[in-house]
């Protein structure tokens, strides 16, 4: 804050009121940038660090107070690395390599299920990397390793897998209806062949559609659709193209995504600052076309028919997503106190490298990179992880948890009503419609100093 008038007392309700000249400034900085930082995760990964000494997993899961868990399979292999790319991924379409992966999965699993088996699952998701991209008989069996080893319940577990157009076969979506999977996500990102060949995707629209095709006459309960806006010569008009030849295949889902580079990706940063940035004007149209077909919108990103869902009876599950239980390499699990993964790389060095030691270990049974979550970053993933989506957060939900108010705990998140990019209704703090325009920006701004710390410091192999 730049006001130099002193402190305000506490209104009755907890809430200080910034005086309008900050909460002017504070909205401006926010909405001028509203794409700082991609916050999918709190803490982000390159705040973890070396645990020292490693942390046993057995008595850390034991104490996990969360009722029911999220299984999590890492699949890091894709054919080919996207050009925005930063995640663990390596472009790897060998059988072999493949094989080798899923038995070191599956002797992860093994050792797991002893001190996870305690709860049920309420979902259970395969993720990468593209999962897809496994013959067959690979891909069968990471069912079987949910099933047979870790106790997954598929009756009452949500269930996800992500594709890719190019590598769906009726015998892969065979194996998916048998396991009755709930979800089905389909990264397309731009039906404009130019667009996907811009970021080093070489997707013919062809595929595409073929695929989409093919996935309707397995009658999936979600067909999710991930789109990127922002893509380097994009414009407004060709990115709404590609929105409503989504839209057009009745998906119950639709993810739209903001492009992001770093430079350790393919397409670095000064690459689109050559062009003006769109993103925000990309956004805005997509928000009033997806809401005009009849979309929901439940966060920056997500978009959902009202009948989306499941007929399952699926068990509770926590919006905080305590309770992760995250299996392969590259893989994120979290308890309340500690969030563990694998060593996070870029390079395909780096990945190949990480990905020999899991493979070739034979315990799995410490966490040796992470992070220890204080009291203060416990409530600060709280907030963000329900705030961020149109659900917002139950004031009393926070109160139960960590037996003090919001308000007095973090009086500056007034500056969300004071702005107008916020609003409190019985007892639920959100984002107003304008205000999820800008979730990345404000998880960016509420984040705290010594996480942003710890991430500055991070420097990607």
């Amino acid at each position: 804050m730049t006001s130099t008038q002193p402190p305000l007392h506490l209104r009755d309700d907890g809430r200080t009121p910034f005086p309008s000249e900050d909460v002017t400034q504070w909205r401006e900085r926010i909405t001028a940038e509203a794409y700082r930082n991609y916050l999918y995760s709190y803490p982000h990964k390159t705040a973890y660090r070396d645990l020292n000494p490693p942390v046993p997993l057995e008595p850390l899961w034991r104490e996990e107070p969360a009722e029911s868990f999220f299984l999590y399979m890492h699949i890091p292999f894709c054919g080919a690395r996207c050009g925005f790319c930063n995640l663990f991924t390596l472009p790897d379409k060998r059988a072999e390599v493949h094989t080798v992966y899923v038995n070191a999965l599956e002797r992860q699993a093994r050792q797991w299920a002893a001190f996870t088996g305690s709860k049920p699952f309420a979902r259970f998701a395969i993720g990468g990397g593209t999962p897809s991209l496994l013959a067959p008989a690979q891909l069968r069996r990471l069912f079987g390793i949910a099933e047979d080893i870790m106790g997954l319940d598929a009756a009452t577990a949500s269930i996800s897998v992500e594709t890719s157009p190019e590598t769906l076969t009726e015998e892969k979506l065979n194996i998916l209806k048998e396991h009755t999977v709930d979800r089905v996500s389909m990264g397309i990102q731009s039906f404009v062949a130019a667009e996907s060949a811009a970021i080093y995707r070489p997707q013919n629209p062809d595929v595409v559609y073929r695929a989409l095709e093919l996935l309707k006459q397995y009658d999936f309960p979600i067909l999710n659709l991930d789109l990127i806006y922002g893509l380097p010569g994009q414009t407004v008009e060709s990115w709404l193209f590609s929105l409503q030849q989504a839209v057009n295949q009745g998906p119950e889902e639709i993810f739209i995504y903001p492009l992001y580079t770093r430079h350790h990706t393919i397409v670095k940063p000064e690459d689109i600052q050559r062009q003006p940035d769109i993103r925000h004007e990309c956004y805005q149209a997509a928000q009033l076309l997806l809401t005009g077909h009849g979309y929901t919108q439940y966060s920056m990103r997500r978009f959902a028919k009202e009948t989306a869902g499941t007929h399952k009876p699926i068990l509770d599950y926590s919006c905080q997503e305590e309770g992760m239980v995250g299996l392969g390499c590259g893989a994120r699990s979290y308890t309340r106190n500690v969030h563990y993964a694998s060593r996070y790389g870029v390079s395909r060095k780096a990945t190949e490298s990480i990905i020999a030691d899991y493979v070739s270990a034979e315990r799995y049974d410490t966490a040796d990179y992470g992070i220890m979550l204080s009291l203060e970053e416990q409530k600060r993933r709280f907030i963000l992880k329900a705030v961020l989506h149109s659900e917002g957060l139950k004031l009393a939900d926070y109160s139960g948890r960590f037996a003090s108010s919001l308000w007095r705990d973090y009086p500056e998140l007034g500056l969300l009503l004071q702005s107008g990019l916020g609003r409190e209704e019985d007892g639920i703090l959100r984002l107003t419609p304008e205000g999820l325009g800008y979730s990345d920006s404000i998880g960016d701004w509420f984040i705290s100093g010594e996480i942003r710390k710890q991430m500055e410091r991070f420097v990607l192999p």
